[in-house]
């Protein structure tokens, strides 16, 4: 029978010899090929996803700084504005079109809420990586200069990222700076970007959306929770060197560039100031530095006490900030622009 002769023929076979299933591996290929098709569809897919969020952050996208960068109407401006958020409240609605009026200067605010002098750094250099300003001018609060928190943490915050368009100049940024190379793969491959939550809705905070027209009436409880909320538990002097030499090199790099760099500590409540701690070694560090190296310097901390002015603890609403444009940001940048 054949089957006999089958078995007969395979049991003759040299020792030694293989006896192939499938004959030629047909069997391998096949599988070979159908998982190098599914790998390939995946990938479509994927890059499918990535390009319709892409068009999302385009359409949707006001106040993430790298989209701002990436989106600049202008190569040259004559003011760059960093900081936290207290800077941020300066970039609601129409108030830097308003300031852009008021001083006849072309202004990019350049800000982001939370942010030390490390994220402030970041920004900047994408920035200045195919842009010009003549001045730079830094809001500078003390708990930024007091916490990795706010300053190597806070460029782990996908937050930041989630917003900012693909460009190979912020991914070569990200991924030779050592604080943000956890975070280049992130950007590049946009996991972060594709899984938004918020996608389809600008990214407008709801402090911009429903409070920057209202006043606040204080309360001791909140304004307590706010500084222990900002403020390290203890004060370490050598997390406070660390941040001011991190301040030193962005100085002599704006230096070495001719920006003029301006330093402001701004407004808030004297309820609030009363409450931060060790305010006074804070001012002492940055004004022995900032008169080193011949930066102009203006603590405005104290210059609006009135309460009619914040929306929070301790944020400028609206009325608060054309406030302080017309009678102290305008005036300092007069000074700048040869005005009077």
């Amino acid at each position: 029978m054949r089957l006999e002769s089958e078995f007969s023929s395979a049991a003759s076979a040299p020792q030694g010899s293989a006896i192939t299933v499938g004959g030629d591996g047909s069997e391998t290929k096949r599988f070979l090929r159908h998982g190098l098709r599914f790998a390939l569809i995946g990938l479509l897919i994927y890059a499918g996803v990535y390009a319709v969020a892409e068009q999302l952050v385009y359409k949707n996208t006001v106040r993430n700084r790298f989209h701002a960068v990436k989106t600049a109407s202008a190569s040259e401006y004559d003011y760059v504005i960093l900081g936290a958020s207290h800077a941020v409240a300066l970039d609601y609605e129409d108030m830097t079109a308003r300031l852009e009026e008021m001083t006849g200067s072309r202004i990019l605010n350049l800000s982001a809420v939370g942010s030390g002098v490390t994220v402030n750094r970041v920004i900047l250099d994408y920035f200045l990586a195919r842009h010009q300003t003549s001045n730079v001018i830094y809001f500078a609060d003390s708990f930024a200069f007091y916490s990795r928190e706010w300053n190597e943490e806070r460029l782990k915050d996908t937050r930041l990222y989630d917003r900012a368009p693909f460009d190979l100049r912020l991914a070569w940024l990200l991924l030779r700076n050592p604080s943000t190379r956890s975070m280049a793969l992130d950007y590049i491959v946009g996991f972060s970007k594709i899984n938004n939550a918020d996608r389809f809705k600008p990214d407008i905070s709801e402090d911009e959306a429903t409070k920057f027209d209202k006043t606040y009436r204080p309360v001791k409880q909140i304004d307590r929770q706010r500084i222990e909320y900002l403020y390290a538990k203890q004060i370490d002097q050598d997390v406070l060197d660390q941040y001011m030499t991190e301040f030193e090199d962005l100085i002599g790099d704006l230096q070495s560039r001719d920006i003029r760099l301006i330093v402001i500590k701004p407004p808030i409540p004297g309820r609030m100031y009363d409450m931060i701690p060790d305010e006074e070694r804070f001012d002492e560090a940055l004004s022995s530095l900032l008169e080193r190296y011949g930066v102009e310097f203006h603590d405005l901390s104290l210059v609006m006490d009135d309460e009619q002015f914040y929306y929070n603890s301790d944020h400028l609403n609206r009325t608060g900030v054309l406030h302080f444009f017309e009678n102290y940001l305008r005036g300092v940048m007069f000074i700048q622009l040869g005005g009077e």
